[in-house]
């Protein structure tokens, strides 16, 4: 699977979380429009279908050692 920049994936995970706290809901009990978009990019950008799980794979991933990029292969002359 691909992993988003951890930069990124703090900035969607910011986003979502002020969103949710502030936005005002769409009038029938559901979330914003912003809010709906955040908790999509979420759950694409960390391969869940639940905004939910969206959020503790985005936290777990953020809580983790980043991996180290691999050693550029060095052609031989």
């Amino acid at each position: 699977m691909l992993m988003p920049h951890p930069a990124v994936l703090r900035g969607l995970l910011d986003e979502y979380e002020a969103a949710a706290l502030h936005e005002p809901g769409d009038g029938l009990g559901g979330p914003g429009p912003r809010t709906r978009d955040l908790a999509y990019t979420l759950c694409v950008s960390t391969g869940t279908r639940d905004v939910r799980q969206a959020v503790e794979a985005a936290r777990r991933q953020l809580a983790a050692p980043p991996v180290p990029a691999p050693e550029p292969a060095v052609a031989a002359h």
